[in-house]
């Protein structure tokens, strides 16, 4: 990733924070010199990402024991007009980018596979409307056809361009956009959508 110095983001704390609200990985394994992709979600734990996906996504005989992966987080994203700055600018584009590179594990073991699972029902759901029950017979046969890994990350880069170069009116500014851009941007694209 190229990352001008005022845009990286190296407090490994801040990395975690934005996979943790925005889990929604990116993973990138490399088979025959092609890339291979698949979106999934991911829970930080212990200085672990764990996640699962299904046993017949192509990409899981590349999630085993001791393959490289990179994994991608979006966080939130917006263009920014000219318009909003005291000073003249150009237009630009803001955002916060995640970069993770690691190793993968496999879990084999069918109680681990499901605690991994119950945890990230647990973390998603945020008001605990749904309890993820480890008894529930829909989870002893779905359980089967899951493929379910951990990541040890080797290597953390944030990219975390926020108008960071412009002066602190600015600045706000521009964060003020981010967050106003990214609720409007969102309510109008799913009414579109549905």
């Amino acid at each position: 990733m190229y990352p001008p110095k005022h845009h990286q983001e190296t407090n490994n704390e801040k990395l975690i924070e934005v996979i943790k609200h925005f889990p929604l990985a990116t993973i990138i394994s490399v088979s025959d010199n092609q890339p291979i992709i698949t979106h999934a979600p991911l829970i930080y734990k212990d200085g672990l990402l764990i996640g699962h996906i299904d046993k017949q996504n192509p990409h899981a005989h590349l999630l085993k024991n001791e393959k490289e992966v990179t994994l991608i987080f979006s966080g939130p994203q917006c263009y920014i007009s000219p318009s909003i700055y005291s000073t003249e600018q150009l237009p630009t584009w803001n955002y916060i980018k995640v970069h993770v590179k690691g190793t993968v594990t496999e879990i084999i073991e069918i109680e681990k596979i499901k605690e991994s699972m119950i945890e990230m029902t647990q973390y998603l759901e945020h008001d605990n409307a749904f309890i993820l029950d480890k008894h529930n017979d829909k989870m002893a046969q779905f359980v089967n056809y899951v493929s379910a890994f951990k990541i040890t990350p080797t290597h953390w880069e944030g990219k975390f361009k926020l108008s960071q170069d412009k002066n602190p009116e600015d600045i706000n500014s521009a964060k003020q956009t981010l967050k106003n851009a990214n609720k409007k941007d969102i309510d109008n694209f799913i009414n579109q959508l549905f």
